[in-house]
């Protein structure tokens, strides 16, 4: 199986992501935005824009994720936002094509929502994520029902309980996991502030 979790810039996708990996056995994470940082410096800052809209980015990440489920037999979950409806039928139809099991869940939240959680990661009101909070609500929102999430009112415990009962995986968690995680969100967090 390959879990894609799509979403705005600061829905949860990275925490939601990493409790995922975290409770089932032999997952991994496959992220494809560092490709996407490496295509992007491989060119003048000039020349530079979202790495999304490089013609290499698309068809590179599905390669990349059609070769890591040939070779890893367990889940593979990816956390990236993915909005332009051309560029998902572009990398989903090539992983489908190849047999590959995917299971697409964008999780949404509210304005509001979406502030808080990037104002407890630091980002401002006027940062990216909330510059580019409309444009991706709005296509992500136009998914079928069955393939979004609404996180709202949810902490991240229910949040990863819902989405594994979305892809028939049971992952209550434990009193011991639930005084452990806000370590391990801490944890997370800080490896991947840019």
């Amino acid at each position: 199986m390959l879990i894609w979790l799509n979403g705005t810039f600061g829905v949860g996708k990275t925490q939601t992501a990493h409790e995922l990996r975290r409770r089932i056995a032999g997952s991994v994470i496959a992220d494809p935005e560092p490709l996407g940082f490496g295509i992007q410096r491989m060119y003048p800052p000039a020349l530079r824009s979202d790495f999304q809209e490089s013609p290499w980015w698309a068809p590179t990440t599905a390669a990349i994720l059609r070769d890591l489920r040939r070779r890893h037999t367990g889940v593979v979950i990816v956390p990236m936002t993915l909005a332009d409806p051309e560029r998902r039928a572009e990398i989903f139809g090539v992983l489908r094509e190849d047999g590959v099991d995917l299971r697409h869940v964008a999780l949404l939240a509210g304005r509001s929502t979406v502030q808080r959680r990037l104002r407890r990661r630091l980002e401002g009101p006027d940062g990216w994520a909330m510059r580019s909070f409309s444009s991706v609500d709005t296509a992500l929102r136009d998914l079928p029902a069955e393939e979004t999430f609404a996180t709202d009112a949810l902490r991240l415990p229910e949040v990863v309980v819902g989405v594994g009962a979305r892809l028939g995986l049971d992952l209550r968690y434990s009193a011991v996991d639930r005084l452990a995680l806000p370590w391990r969100q801490l944890t997370v967090m800080l490896r991947h502030v840019r």
